[in-house]
């Protein structure tokens, strides 16, 4: 009578080294004696200096992690198929490590009795175990352990050295020079002519809100449109563009071209409501040669066919392609590549522009949602955008709203054309729900906010991540302003936006598996969207919400804010933030591969080391969800 048991142990184990190696007899042999052992979380499986046992492991299910007793320190991470506690078996010594079950686990304990006399007539295993000892890994086959024992879990510090010319950091002037809005212009002119410099920074209340350079002088003073005795407050350029010390070459350029400004202010926190730390000019900037970013910014803004934007973009995803392969920092890759789509979506505004009939008949601003709100968006995903206009009279809203709505379908088929799909559920401009006067938008705001259902609350969080590709920057503050002034009136929203946060569901089921669709078009696939990233982006949009941060809508920036705010929680925000880093380069190296957007995996096309990867990140995604669930009590509240 057949042993199912052994047979599927059998089955398991002829799949991972160095049983991979053995004949199917061997395997039987060694299956029929496996000793199956149940872990509960955190666990002991074996202590430092515990005699050795008569077995050594095999992780069927869970995960084990090696430890160093005397420091606490995890040594290694033992996941489906990895072997540990062989070393002192072989060399007839006890335990070095403690071994600890990281979570509910199955193990199949092989006997060593009767494995070694297997080995020893098996010339590729005892190659493999001299291989593993004398490396110090489980797996010498896997390269990229080879030589350590537990993989660092920051990608970005163990990257080689890697400095591209157009992703330098530029250097910038510390010396400021000052004054304030109620400077005359003659005076300040006289600070600038005594300095020998070309700029001067205009403060209030030591915050910059606006620069004036020589061309200010030469177009508003010495044309006659301003006396020499007005303010500077009436030739200053304003608002200023505002960056953090660590930007790039590349960053530079292309900012000041997007913008068609010569100077950038350099802050402390890279906004205009910080201090003020120095000022980057043309001239401080190193223009490198070649085709790099700031020469695709140059080509997009010259281009009067949409088509040619799409040729472009083009270079864009092999720019992205080339980044990954060298390794650059995420966040770095993200901020470049979002720079180049803003670029993108507003050249084919304006030349949706020269294609109506008519000039706009008031100002607007064209709102990008979602990821590229968040300057998260890599790869050629769907389009979610909206359109706000300037209130005008009643009698004027249905013709003024007929030609923005015409305007949208302009810009949203030319997204299309280069490269967005549409948005499946029509969260577009060219919809008449997305294409609004501002306070339309503010009524339409205000209910979602004060009527916190589910279908609400999800809107509304859209509005949280939004930025502006192109218009009126001061209509979206607007917004801003009277979205968080209802919040602060509705605290209860705060309560919906958390369960909201938890409603996605979970990455893994039972023993880690990872939860596959069930059915439809991407049936047996992992949802890396639904299932990953979105819990961690929710769960960094209540938190940030919560504290009233009003300038950052990047998830990682927003968990490295939230490390800040609270030192209590450092390690777990900064785990949260290399989880969504990670995850968001993983999506996107799947993207370019298979020529998608990356959102749903072929698990199968996995090796062992990309799933375990992928696992890794999910203990910081069940870990905030945690946190959430305590800090707002959504079950107390909403259970």
């Amino acid at each position: 009578m057949k042993n199912l048991i052994s047979e599927r142990v059998a089955d398991f184990i002829k799949n991972y080294p160095p049983f991979n190696l053995l004949d199917s007899t061997s395997i039987f042999q060694l299956a029929e004696q496996v000793l199956i052992v149940y872990k509960e979380k955190n666990s002991i499986i074996f202590t430092v200096d515990e005699p050795q046992h008569a077995h050594f492991y095999l992780v069927h299910k869970g995960a084990v992690t090696l430890n160093n007793a005397a420091s606490s320190n995890v040594l290694d991470y033992c996941d489906e198929g990895d072997i540990f506690g062989l070393r002192p078996l072989f060399a007839n010594e006890n335990y070095k490590l403690e071994a600890r079950a990281h979570e509910e686990s199955i193990l199949y304990g092989i006997p060593i009795d009767i494995f070694k006399p297997i080995a020893k007539k098996n010339e590729q295993v005892s190659i493999f175990l001299m291989e593993s000892f004398a490396s110090n890994t489980r797996n010498p086959y896997a390269k990229d352990q080879k030589g350590q024992l537990f993989e660092n879990e920051d990608e970005e510090e163990v990257t080689k050295e890697v400095v591209l010319p157009d992703l330098q950091l530029a250097s910038y002037s510390k010396k400021l020079v000052t004054c304030s809005t109620r400077t005359t212009i003659k005076k300040a002119a006289d600070i600038m002519s005594k300095k020998k410099i070309g700029s001067i920074l205009v403060t209030s209340n030591d915050l910059p809100v606006g620069i004036i350079t020589d061309k200010d002088f030469r177009n508003k003073v010495i044309s006659g449109e301003q006396p020499i005795t007005a303010s500077v407050k009436t030739i200053m350029t304003a608002p200023v563009i505002t960056y953090q010390k660590n930007l790039t070459i590349t960053q530079a350029q292309m900012a000041m071209m997007k913008s068609n400004i010569s100077h950038l202010v350099i802050t402390q926190d890279g906004t205009p409501n910080s201090t003020a730390l120095g000022i980057l000019s043309k001239h401080d900037v190193m223009v490198s040669l070649g085709d790099n970013p700031a020469v695709l910014v140059k080509a997009i803004k010259r281009t009067s066919k949409i088509k040619k934007i799409k040729q472009i973009r083009k270079s864009v995803m092999v720019l992205l392609s080339g980044y990954l392969e060298q390794n650059i920092p995420l966040g770095l890759i993200a901020k470049i590549i979002s720079e180049l789509n803003d670029t993108c979506i507003k050249q084919v505004v304006e030349i949706s522009l020269a294609r109506m009939d008519a000039p706009p008949p008031v100002k607007f601003a064209w709102l990008a949602l979602g990821s590229q709100g968040r300057s998260e968006q890599l790869l050629h995903t769907d389009q979610d955008n909206a359109l706000v206009f300037e209130d005008v009279p009643e009698e004027d809203l249905p013709k003024t709203t007929t030609y923005f709505l015409e305007l949208s379908k302009h810009v949203t088929k030319g997204l299309n054309t280069i490269g967005y799909e549409y948005c499946p559920a029509d969260m577009m401009a060219s919809n008449p729900k997305w294409c609004l006067s501002l306070q339309e938008w503010k009524n339409k705001l205000s209910y979602w906010i004060g009527n916190p259902g589910p279908n609400e609350v999800l809107m509304s969080s859209i509005f949280f991540d939004y930025s502006l590709a192109y218009g009126e920057r001061s209509l979206l503050d607007n917004m801003s302003e009277h979205i968080f002034r209802t919040v602060g009136n509705y605290p209860i929203f705060l309560v919906h936006l958390a369960n909201g946060a938890l409603q996605s569901p979970s990455p893994t089921g039972f023993f880690r598996q990872f939860v596959v669709e069930q059915d439809g078009q991407h049936k047996d696939s992992f949802d890396l969207k639904s299932r990953a990233l979105r819990p961690l982006i929710d769960a960094a949009r209540v938190l940030i919400l919560s504290h009233s941060v009003k300038a950052i809508s990047n998830t990682w920036e927003r968990y490295e804010k939230l490390a800040e705010l609270e030192p209590n929680n450092q390690e777990l925000y900064m785990a949260c933030s290399y989880a969504t880093k990670a995850l968001l380069k993983f999506r996107t190296r799947q993207g370019l591969a298979n020529h998608d957007s990356g959102r749903f995996i072929q698990l199968g096309q996995l090796s062992k080391q990309e799933k375990m990867k992928l696992k890794r990140t999910f203990k910081a995604i069940k870990e905030i969800q945690e946190l959430i669930t305590l800090r707002f009590k959504v079950t107390n509240i909403l259970g």
